[in-house]
């Protein structure tokens, strides 16, 4: 069974979607299931993980809902806001739908880098863990450190990396990716966290190639291994480089070196463990 660990649907007149360029053509546009459908029927794509965009409950529940009308949405990662430990409640109340799978606070986003660190956001790893929720972590590679220490101080959460914490493939220097690999291998090596092969096409410069991409997806499959590692589409963002079926035929030809089984983690089975997806 193929997975999608990470797309995304908006409708940007719900007017929560502060990050969306008003007049991009690409993606100031609602997106929805049948905008979908046939590139998961092009791919044979069975089920996907809806991830939030918005900052906002309203938007989380927004996306349950249309959860419960897709069947190919297996599961949501929503939003609750971290700096309100009053909303431990709405996580309680959103953790009781069978298809919620946790959060992601937008943290590539937020100016001050130590935010995660806070004393006031520690509630929310303590609710992620004792809800069984899991916490997706998106970020740049400034903040592997920062995430290291939180991953480390709770080694009981179930954490993914998003979009391999984002190398910036088109303008890093050889030190800045030594770096990045270095933060990578720390998380790989000291905590349990699985780490989504996606969003790589938008960190790329103009060379989108195999070439281009492959020193990142190879030390990713190396320092976490196949069972840790799960592709994600973020489709629509990745239509700002190329379409969903372009990106899924590049990415099992940057994992052609794995074996049968390896290669079914990284396609479904790390995603379907990690955010208990049932096969149906």
């Amino acid at each position: 069974m193929i997975i999608d660990a990470h797309h995304h649907f908006w409708n940007p007149a719900r007017g929560d979607y502060g990050w969306l360029p008003p007049d991009d053509p690409v993606l100031s546009r609602q997106y929805g299931p049948a905008d979908l459908a046939a590139s998961l029927a092009e791919t044979g794509v069975a089920q996907t993980v809806l991830v939030q965009a918005a900052p906002s409950v309203a938007e989380t529940e927004y996306l349950l809902g249309i959860a419960d009308a897709t069947p190919h949405v297996a599961k949501v990662v929503g939003w609750v806001d971290f700096e309100d430990s009053s909303q431990s409640g709405v996580l309680e109340r959103l953790a009781a739908h069978p298809k919620f799978a946790g959060v992601r606070p937008l943290i590539q986003d937020i100016p001050d880098d130590d935010w995660m660190l806070r004393d006031d956001i520690q509630w929310a790893y303590r609710a992620i863990i004792e809800l069984d929720l899991s916490l997706d972590c998106l970020g740049f590679p400034r903040h592997l450190e920062n995430f290291h220490k939180v991953l480390t101080r709770y080694p009981d959460m179930r954490a993914v990396i998003d979009h391999c914490m984002k190398p910036q493939i088109g303008a890093q220097s050889q030190s800045d990716f030594e770096a990045w690999k270095t933060g990578m291998t720390r998380l790989a090596r000291d905590t349990s966290a699985a780490c989504k092969l996606s969003g790589l096409v938008t960190e790329a410069g103009a060379d989108l190639s195999d070439d281009a991409l492959a020193p990142c997806t190879d030390h990713v499959l190396e320092v976490f291994g196949a069972d840790r590692v799960m592709w994600g589409s973020d489709w629509p963002v990745a239509r700002l480089r190329c379409e969903y079926g372009e990106w899924y035929a590049q990415a099992r030809r940057l994992t052609c070196n794995l074996g049968p089984s390896a290669r079914a983690q990284v396609f479904g089975g790390t995603a379907a463990k990690f955010y208990r997806i049932r096969n149906t």
